[in-house]
């Protein structure tokens, strides 16, 4: 999928999690653990990549992330267990 957005969730010191979107995971991951990241991620840093998914359009992954945030943190971990895509799935 060229151009894609991504859907990305990190695990952060303290065990907790952090949602965000970007075009590169990858890089937004380094952006954030190098203190070039959200406000969040500065004082809460980033361990690791949980889970991440491709969407079409950056509207799919705003729509995306919100409905996200909404979830229940064990609702959060079984999808990133189970792999975002079952997440997205289930919006459908």
């Amino acid at each position: 999928m060229a151009e894609a957005w991504w859907l990305y969730v990190l695990e952060c010191e303290g065990g907790v999690l952090y949602t965000g979107i970007a075009r590169d995971v990858a890089m937004r991951f380094w952006d954030h653990a190098s203190g070039k990241g959200a406000a969040f991620t500065r004082s809460h840093p980033p361990i690791r990549i949980v889970g991440a998914v491709a969407l079409e359009t950056r509207g799919e992954a705003l729509s995306a992330e919100y409905a996200f945030k909404q979830a229940t943190r064990r609702e959060k971990l079984r999808w990133c267990e189970a792999g975002l895509d079952a997440f997205i799935a289930s919006r459908r």
